[in-house]
């Protein structure tokens, strides 16, 4: 006696389940637990190590697959690969409440984390510990947004603890050497960008020690590369200017 087993339907176990509603029908994918959050962080790229199976379902828990005149409809392809691509990224993680608050909690410690080892107090440049950083986002009830990369939200958080406690991006410290030739104008370009200027020679070359912030690295870079046809260099003597020692309150 055969056992029919219908054709569209596929078991899955250990799984994460991503759900999205399109075109007033519900879609969902299978996905290997802990891997949705990399994916969208941008640490993990192989999305055959995200995917359990590139099929678009309508209830994974019962194995039932999208019909592909649906997915075309809702999605304007047939491409379940690119479909699944298109979940992953807007789609609603499904799970349970501890694993939702387990979750949050280690997002929340992760930007705490990113947020200590970025900044400083800016009138001591010291550090701050991760557990004074969690004690301001909580003051400041900062919700984290699970769809949101830890990165992003560190910059986010950075910009609203400003606003209630003394705290500031670490500067990075930079060697510029830049040709006489250019030198007077260039510096006058530099100028806005730098934010502290600890030595500075001039011979038949510039070249000056200065602390800036992070964000304005790129520019800096592309200025002097610009500037002097590649004769210009810039090296990174610090990533962080701090003195040792956490800052305490």
């Amino acid at each position: 006696m055969s056992i029919f087993t219908p054709t569209n339907q596929i078991r899955l176990t250990n799984v994460a389940v991503v759900r999205m509603k399109k075109g007033g029908k519900r879609f969902e994918i299978a996905c290997y637990k802990n891997k949705v959050m990399s994916w969208r962080s941008g640490a993990e790229k192989d999305l055959d190590e995200v995917l359990q199976t590139h099929s678009v379902f309508v209830n994974v828990s019962k194995g039932q697959m999208a019909k592909k005149d649906d997915l075309v409809k809702a999605f304007g392809t047939g491409d379940q690969t690119e479909i699944c691509k298109q979940i992953l990224s807007k789609g609603e993680l499904q799970v349970s409440d501890k694993e939702r608050q387990s979750q949050l909690e280690t997002m929340f410690r992760d930007i705490a984390s990113i947020v200590a080892e970025k900044c400083v107090n800016p009138d001591t440049k010291r550090p701050y510990t991760v557990s004074l950083i969690e004690r301001a986002m909580k003051d400041i009830h900062y919700s984290v947004k699970p769809n949101k990369s830890t990165k992003q939200q560190a910059l986010e958080v950075i910009r609203q603890l400003k606003e209630t406690m003394e705290i500031q991006r670490a500067h990075m410290r930079l060697r510029l050497a830049v040709p006489a030739k250019e030198a007077k104008r260039l510096r006058e370009k530099l100028k806005p960008l730098l934010q502290v200027v600890e030595s500075e020679e001039f011979d038949e070359e510039l070249e000056m020690v200065v602390l800036v912030d992070p964000g304005c690295f790129r520019e800096i870079d592309e200025l002097i590369r610009c500037e002097t046809k590649g004769r210009g260099s810039l090296e990174v003597l610090s990533l962080k200017d701090v003195e040792e020692g956490d800052e305490k309150l």
